[in-house]
């Protein structure tokens, strides 16, 4: 009787784990990568967390970085540049052991970029995500100019110092996230901060010993009006990206649809980890 019971505990116990393990939100990544996330311009690392949590929840480790002058950090705006961007994400994977897959949304694939330049060795992958991606030379504000589908600029204002910029509270929501839910929107206008617009201006400067080598991933953002679907390809063409996933969303997927985006970055790392 006594190993009945046992057996049928076992049982019980053995069918337990492989419901558990069929759970789409408990299976263990089979090759953990790090994750470094980017957040983009008006923004700020609240908009990783429930990406973040997807990916820690399959067993990978995932930094987030606060870009100066973003969120709660308050370093003065006139000392801030691209490279002061760059060296605080260089920072934040110095304390990773071996490579990192490197995600820049929006202004923050400027970033990367900058980041890839200075250090390729340490990047397995770039991944852009609805982000500027600029060739050498080129600054976020000579590209922004280049998209006749954003509908960005209009909503745009310069602070009297030069300093910052402005979204016009009205378009907010409908720019960022207009088909997210109430509280996604909430939560962007409730930790709205004006941009720096110094890092704007900045130029970067690419080789291909660097920059150049290494591999790279867009994935676009369908619904975009602030980088439009039309000059994402431009960017991904003149680049020479051959992979390219999509999110059939407004500029902020990781608010909208935070698991989509969490599975293709988790599709991503698999892919890194057959080659």
């Amino acid at each position: 009787m006594k190993t009945t019971v046992s057996l049928l505990l076992s049982t019980a116990v053995a069918l337990s784990a492989l419901a558990s393990c069929g759970k789409n939100d408990e299976v263990p990544a089979a090759n953990p990568q790090t994750y470094v996330l980017v957040h983009g311009a008006w923004q700020a690392p609240y908009v990783w967390n429930a990406v973040r949590s997807d990916l820690i929840k399959k067993g990978n480790q995932v930094v987030v970085v606060e870009l100066p002058g973003h969120g709660t950090e308050k370093t003065p705006l006139h000392t801030l540049s691209l490279d002061v961007y760059r060296d605080k994400v260089i920072d934040a994977m110095s304390n990773v052991n071996g490579k990192v897959i490197l995600v820049g949304h929006s202004m923050g694939g400027m970033v990367i970029t900058n980041v890839a330049e200075k250090v390729p060795a340490k990047i397995s992958k770039l991944v852009y995500i609805g982000a500027f991606l600029p060739a050498s030379g080129q600054s976020l504000e000579e590209l922004s100019q280049l998209d006749p589908g954003s509908k960005l600029g209009p909503s745009l204002v310069l602070s009297a110092d030069h300093l910052s910029l402005d979204v016009k509270k009205e378009d907010l929501t409908n720019l960022f996230i207009k088909d997210g839910t109430q509280a996604d929107k909430d939560l962007v206008v409730s930790n709205y901060r004006a941009e720096p617009s110094i890092p704007f201006g900045n130029k970067v400067t690419l080789t291909k010993e660097n920059f150049g080598a290494v591999d790279k991933v867009y994935i676009k953002t369908l619904q975009d009006i602030v980088i439009s679907p039309g000059f994402q390809d431009s960017m991904i063409a003149k680049a020479g990206i051959k992979t390219v996933y999509t999110v059939n969303t407004s500029h902020s997927p990781f608010l909208a649809q935070p698991q989509a985006v969490s599975e293709l970055l988790l599709k991503i790392g698999q892919e890194q980890t057959l080659k």
